[in-house]
């Protein structure tokens, strides 16, 4: 057994885990870098270049077979990364996308670059852009997920020569949190990635088993910055003021409102109290820019997650994720581990906007310990019968370790919709991450809720094994049933799940175009708290990778669910699945053509008993369809035809997202949805011009129309049309 533990934990390292992460030096300039793209500056000829990036995928250790020469410099106020990216077929290059922060961008021909500006080798910054200057930056917490919704103020500019492109960018320290002191040492890596050929490399070497555009986040993997000099720690001050005026119609109220005309003042206060401690002030907080929820379709007894889109909330966001649970980002409300903290309970209920009217947050770092606090007032929502309530959020973790943490988190909401009194939460978490490749997890909550004594709590222990030919998962989730986090999330009350996992990559060489076959297999067993089997899910998969990133995966799974209450189906009127045991199978036919393509998305065709009856589903995901490189259609649709004893019904969502983007700062975008759920068709228009870094122009209308409308009934049920403009003052 102790052998078998040593092969895990030394087996699937690769390459990557014998080459020591390099260092490189930051060079001052005395003449700021004029940001164009060209590197036509006599710095660069004079300065050697960083050079020896190695591939992750798909030959993990080996060197690029692309040349990429880098550069760091540094002046008072910014930090500059310069690259020039040499190409074999620059009219292969992949470009086509030029809109901010989108995930795309990550799937074209680009150049990024990661900063660990604490040295702690678990937290940083990302920066980067594509050959034709779409950008995106973002934010990494304890090498989880990024939180591409994260901004800030940068410049990027990029250029062609004979024989590839180059970048430029300009990051101001102003934009940045580090450690006291002028002299730094940061942690770094560089990206630079093919697409044409799938071929992502970096300069310091990172696992092969955590995917593409998930490696640059192994920051312990990160190399080592030095020579760097700081500014001496002034104190950062913006202020950000907006002005709204807008109309709207409502007729989902009463009384009704019809072309009511809007205005509204507020604004946004930061504050650098050190280098490494932030304080934000938010009055009158305004999120009219911010997109539509995505209809989807829910054939569960269980609550849909709908990810956090709004700005106050997602800044920061690593440090207010307890256990690892982010209220947005990659993963984000995937599985049954409720959330202590979800920040889309503070301002919204039953889909009703809550007016927030003062917000105040604090994090930052101090040595070893990442701390927050969030508190916020919201007023009064008479229509949806919410009054107004206080929320306290306070968060602290310690680093220990190398790369591992303990941290605690305590929630208070004064006032609960349908309850009385307060509701508090507490826990503890612990994340541990050993080797290249194996983390634990755990987690110990509670909850005090007026009137729900005892059987309050729950707690978690989670085991991942995660190498490029092996992985393993081990969970054990318990959630009480007065487990009620009312500033949290929880998908699944009184439940006990045992879960496992297990995969196989095997990497052929011998078949042409052939990248990657996968088996796996899981199995997921949940009990009630008395020990009740309710379900049982055995799941089997086979998936396929082909060089070009296209996937085709078969999936097998047997389920067993019992009800113990009805469960009515909430997308199909008077359709009541009775109490009872209940033994199904699905089968899942997907394939994924890579984003590479003009033309790409995944296939789905779904098909097996269900409950009682039977149920098949098409679904056409994550489509993209390039028209032009600032032209693009995000088509989907989801189709679920579900036959039972009690009746028929066919569930269709529709969607299309229409983006043109007139420069990345500036882009036009329609979203236009039908839900026949719901009997919703609604458009969401928005235009967003970052005129200059860090201030924008919004003008957004959006409207919602009943496509059943019965007699007599006027079909439209709200309306808005918004301006809204902020203006960013940096001191």
């Amino acid at each position: 057994m102790i052998s078998l533990v040593v092969i895990l934990l030394t087996s699937g390292s690769g390459a990557s885990a014998q080459t020591s992460p390099p260092t490189v030096r930051g060079h001052r300039v005395t003449d700021p870098i004029h940001v164009d793209g060209k590197l036509d500056e006599p710095i660069y000829a004079a300065t050697e270049a960083i050079s020896g990036f190695v591939q992750q995928e798909p030959d993990e250790g080996k060197p690029a077979t692309e040349k990429t020469e880098a550069w760091i410099f540094f002046d008072d106020k910014n930090i500059y990364v310069s690259a020039r990216c040499y190409e074999s077929h620059p009219e292969r290059r992949v470009a086509n996308e030029m809109r901010r922060d989108t995930a795309q961008l990550r799937q074209n021909d680009h150049f990024a670059v990661l900063f660990d500006t604490f040295h702690d080798k678990r937290n940083g910054y990302i920066f980067y852009a594509n050959a034709i200057g779409g950008l995106s930056d973002g934010q990494i917490t304890d090498e989880g997920p990024p939180n591409n919704d994260w901004n800030t103020v940068w410049d990027v500019k990029t250029g062609r020569f004979d024989g590839g492109w180059t970048i430029e960018m300009a990051i101001p320290f102003k934009s940045l949190r580090y450690q006291p002191g002028a002299d730094q040492t940061w942690g770094i890596n560089l990206r630079r990635v093919v697409r044409w050929k799938n071929e992502w490399s970096h300069l310091a070497p990172v696992p092969r088993a955590l995917t593409t555009f998930r490696g640059i986040l192994k920051v312990s993997s990160a190399g080592t910055l030095e020579g760097l000099q700081v500014p001496s720690g002034g104190r950062n001050l913006e202020l950000k003021p907006y002005a709204l005026a807008g109309v709207s119609t409502d007729r989902t109220v009463t009384p009704l409102v019809s072309n009511d005309p809007t205005g509204r003042l507020g604004g946004d206060l930061k504050f650098g109290i050190t280098q490494s401690l932030t304080a934000d002030l938010t009055v009158n907080t305004d999120f009219s820019q911010v997109e539509v929820d995505e209809q989807q379709v829910n054939l569960t007894r269980f609550d849909l997650f709908f990810p956090e889109k709004r700005d106050f909330f997602l800044e920061g966001l690593g440090t207010f994720a307890f256990a690892g649970r982010a209220s947005s980002g990659v993963g984000a409300g995937a599985g049954d581990t409720p959330y202590l903290f979800f920040t889309r309970r503070i301002g919204l209920d039953q889909s009703r906007v809550i007016p927030l009217r003062v917000g105040s947050r604090a994090n930052g770092k101090a040595g070893k310990v990442t701390f927050g606090a969030i508190n916020v007032q919201t007023g009064e929502e008479a229509t949806a019968k919410v009054e107004s309530a206080n929320f306290t959020v306070l968060r602290a973790k310690r680093d220990i370790l190398r790369r591992s943490s303990i941290g605690g988190m305590f929630t208070h909401r004064t006032a609960t919709p349908g309850r009385t009194g307060s509701n508090d939460g507490a826990g503890l978490d612990v994340a541990m991450s050993f080797y290249q490749n194996v983390r634990l997890d755990a987690y110990l909550a509670g909850t005090r809720t007026d009137g729900r004594d005892g059987d309050n709590l729950s707690y978690r222990g989670f085991f991942d094994y995660n190498a490029d030919r092996f992985g393993v998962q081990v969970e054990r989730l318990v959630v009480e049933p007065n487990f009620l986090p009312e500033i949290g999330f929880v998908r699944r009350t009184d439940m006990r799940r045992n879960f496992t996992q297990a995969r196989y990559n095997l990497r052929p060489t011998s078949i042409r175009n052939l990248r990657r076959i996968t088996p796996q297999a899981s199995f997921n067993y949940v009990t009630n708290n008395q020990n009740r089997l309710d379900t049982r899910e055995a799941v089997g998969l086979l998936q396929v990778e082909l060089t070009n990133s296209d996937v085709a995966s078969v999936t097998y799974t047997d389920n067993f669910d019992r009800l113990v209450r009805p469960f009515a189906i909430a997308i199909a009127t008077g359709v009541t699945i009775p109490i009872g045991a209940y033994t199904f199978h699905t089968t899942r036919i997907g394939y994924v053509a890579g984003q590479q393509r003009r033309v790409s998305g995944e296939v789905v065709f779904e098909t097996g008993p269900f409950y009682n009856g039977d149920r098949t589903t098409i679904a056409v995901n994550g489509a993209r369809m390039q028209v032009t490189p600032q032209l693009s259609l995000e088509p989907s649709l989801s189709i679920s035809r579900v036959n039972l004893v009690q009746g028929s019904f066919t569930a269709k969502v529709l969607r299309n997202r229409t983006t043109y983007t007139i420069s990345p700062r500036m882009f036009v975008s329609g979203l236009l949805q039908y839900s026949s759920a719901s009997t919703s068709v609604g458009s969401n228009l928005r235009f967003r011009w970052e005129y200059q870094p860090g201030s924008e122009l919004f003008v957004v209308y959006t409207d919602d129309y009943d496509s059943d409308p019965r007699a007599n009934v006027v079909a439209l049920r709200n309306r808005a049309i918004v301006v809204k403009f902020n203006r960013l003052f940096r001191l």
